[in-house]
């Protein structure tokens, strides 16, 4: 089996990169990875000819369903980590609000407050620092309680075994979950910014995974089947934080 790569073909004003995979098979296959990326697994007499004229034809679906992964990305605006700024926790908005240590107080520390983020430090610059480690601890003590029920639930319906420790917390920059061959389910600590609903639409689309590996009509049938209204949170998700 050998690969070819930095192959592209362009559909009126968009072009489809592709890699094409080569082995001991009888028909072409088009897979677009969660990353965007176009795979071709092609017979080794294919000719570049015959795989371009297939891409062409399956064009309309390939765009769609890129358009779907990209949706799906994490969309984290640039912050400067000074006040005034909002941020973002479960879904409601909070005024960042930097101020010196009050008296008496040794650590720097940061909480929540009647609608601001507050941040004590008597080093700005540590500011940035500080805010990430919040939302951190804050996705570490959250982002379980909400999985589990669901994780649990979802075992039992489906008569699955799923061990605690196949879930956890991993900063991906360009998806906000996934579901490993193993059966691992991966969650982006960033999720804790969003609304319970948004957060409860990604882990089910990766529970809806451990049956179903592609995004096929099973795959959407069955997530519309454990949460009807998941495309409005998906929605929400893509705008929130975009």
């Amino acid at each position: 089996m050998n690969d070819t790569w930095n192959n592209s073909i362009q559909i009126g004003s968009k072009i489809i990169d592709f890699r094409i995979e080569y082995s001991n098979r009888k028909t072409l296959g088009i897979t677009v990875t969660p990353e965007m990326n176009v795979l071709v697994k092609a017979p080794v007499n294919a000719s570049i000819e015959k795989v371009k004229e297939k891409i062409k034809r399956k064009a309309p679906c390939i765009i769609k369903q890129q358009s779907f992964f990209h949706s799906f990305q994490p969309k984290i605006p640039q912050r400067k980590y000074v006040s005034g700024e909002t941020y973002l926790y479960l879904g409601r908005q909070y005024r960042l609000k930097v101020t010196n240590y009050e008296l008496g107080i040794i650590n720097d520390y940061v909480k929540l407050s009647r609608g601001f983020l507050s941040v004590f430090t008597n080093d700005q610059n540590k500011t940035k620092q500080l805010v990430e480690e919040w939302y951190l601890q804050k996705a570490k003590e959250r982002l379980p309680k909400i999985a589990e029920p669901l994780i649990e639930k979802f075992c039992i319906k489906y008569n699955l075994v799923f061990k605690v420790n196949n879930f956890s917390l991993r900063v991906m920059p360009q998806r906000w979950g996934s579901c490993t061959s193993k059966g691992k389910i991966l969650i982006n600590p960033e999720l804790i910014k969003a609304p319970k609903g948004c957060i409860e639409y990604v882990i089910i689309h990766e529970l809806c995974h451990l049956i179903h590996h592609d995004h096929t009509k099973k795959f959407l049938d069955l997530q519309t089947k454990e949460m009807k209204d998941w495309e409005k949170w998906k929605m929400k998700l893509e705008k929130l934080l975009a």
